[in-house]
């Protein structure tokens, strides 16, 4: 049941209380003895038994534990032009409980634009000192979002957003390339995300720090997921990705089945292969594999790996599925992570600053997962990644490695691709033509 209880009735309804809960015990009694005793010594036995009924203590118990409790529970209906200020203002709540209240309800909600009728459930503390305190609230924004509001156990407010339905909807991006892939997609407001995924697909063939020029595009078609009022929450997979590199057209579907699922060029041939070209984007080959002077012992040495220079932090992604061997210090390599992919090829990821949440020895990862950030440990005289492959045992150039494409869809399911490559083709054309 809806109810609002005004905080000047408050202390008149917690006394009358009292007087109403007395009043129902006292006609309890006499309408118990009445009707079921006639003797007055049976009406004594009678009450007796009554007054040391389980049921009835705990009944009285409880009634006078909720009178004399110090938390308030309170469903305010929201009028209009109210806020959340005044609101907390109006129950007499502690300034401090408000101020840090709304800078956590921010995130989520206006403070200052809260939507008529809708309720808002609120629990009050009042405290040996006299002040009250918030301890929850919980207000529905809409019919499948609310928004809560709890005290901690070290007193912080944790503020959270559920949401209960969420709509599958189409959204297209695209853009030209200036600088680099990721600066631009996120110019056209790609999530971060969305835009590994997008490089991990196009990773076994491009390499995106010596392949992309200035004016190369691209283009992306995937699901998202909203709420009843249209907000972005997040999103699902690519359905169709589209790249135009030095005037070479590589577009990619999405297909799936309960199998298996990748993306496959119009021939129906996979995008995916054993290995990534570069488990990195954003960065610059800065030494290649081969022999060179190292920059810190000061002589010639074989350079058993491709050193790529990126920003400290930047993502480093697995180049192939497999098992995690090390993630430990390994000496002049500082942080490293070692990677075996199968019976053939292991890579080696080191002068890292750190590894990503989860990366152990034992740990399984999928290709295009993020292993670890670029650092400078070790021997190094700046921050890069230095990558190794190594196949059947030897430290191989990772650059002029030719892998075998993976798998060619025949069959049902290349006529089943064919179905679904044309229904993206139309999703497509109606996307792009809503959005111009």
């Amino acid at each position: 049941m809806i109810y609002s209880i005004q905080p000047k009735m408050y202390a008149k309804l917690k006394k009358s209380l009292y007087t109403i809960i007395s009043l129902i015990l006292i006609s309890f009694i006499f309408f118990t003895i009445k009707y079921n005793e006639t003797s007055i010594q049976k009406r004594g036995e009678t009450l007796s038994r009554i007054l040391k009924n389980n049921y009835f203590l705990e009944l009285n118990k409880f009634i006078f534990q909720k009178v004399n409790s110090p938390y308030l529970d309170i469903a305010h209906k929201i009028k209009k032009g109210e806020n959340l200020t005044n609101i907390f203002k109006s129950y007499n709540i502690d300034e401090k409980d408000i101020t840090k209240a709304n800078s956590k309800l921010k995130k989520f909600i206006k403070p200052n634009k809260l939507k008529m009728g809708m309720i808002l459930d609120l629990v009050i503390k009042k405290n040996m000192s006299g002040t009250l305190n918030l301890m929850k609230l919980n207000l529905p924004t809409s019919k499948s979002i609310m928004i809560s509001l709890e005290r901690d156990i070290n007193e912080k407010f944790i503020a959270k957003k559920t949401i209960t339905q969420l709509f599958k909807k189409l959204a297209f991006s695209e853009g030209i390339i200036k600088k680099s892939l990721y600066s631009s997609a996120i110019k056209n407001n790609l999530d971060p995300n969305l835009i590994v995924e997008f490089a991990r697909v196009y990773g076994f063939e491009i390499d995106f720090q010596r392949d992309i020029r200035k004016n190369d595009t691209f283009q992306i078609l995937y699901e998202t997921f909203v709420d009843e009022d249209g907000e972005w929450y997040s999103n699902d997979k690519i359905i169709y990705t589209y790249m135009s590199v030095q005037n070479k057209e590589l577009p990619l579907y999405y297909y799936g089945t309960d199998e298996f699922s990748g993306y496959f060029d119009i021939n129906g041939k996979s995008a995916e292969k054993a290995l990534m070209k570069t488990p990195i984007n954003g960065a610059r080959l800065s030494s290649p594999f081969g022999m060179r002077k190292h920059p810190i012992l000061g002589y010639n040495k074989k350079h058993t790996g491709t050193d790529f220079a990126a920003k400290l932090g930047t993502p480093v992604m697995a180049s192939g599925t497999g098992t995690v061997v090390k993630a430990q210090w390994c000496g002049g390599g500082g942080n490293c992570i070692k990677i075996k992919h199968n019976s053939t090829y292991s890579t080696i990821y080191a002068h890292l600053s750190k590894f990503a949440s989860g990366i152990k020895s034992g740990t399984k990862i999928r290709q295009g997962k993020i292993i670890g950030y670029v650092g400078s440990t070790g021997l190094s005289t700046g921050p890069h990644l230095h990558y190794e492959v190594i196949m059947n045992g030897k430290k191989i150039n990772s650059q002029k490695l030719n892998l075998p494409s993976g798998r060619i869809l025949k069959g049902k399911d290349r006529k089943k691709f064919e179905v679904q490559r044309i229904k993206s083709d139309v999703l497509l054309a109606e996307t792009i033509s809503k959005k111009n």
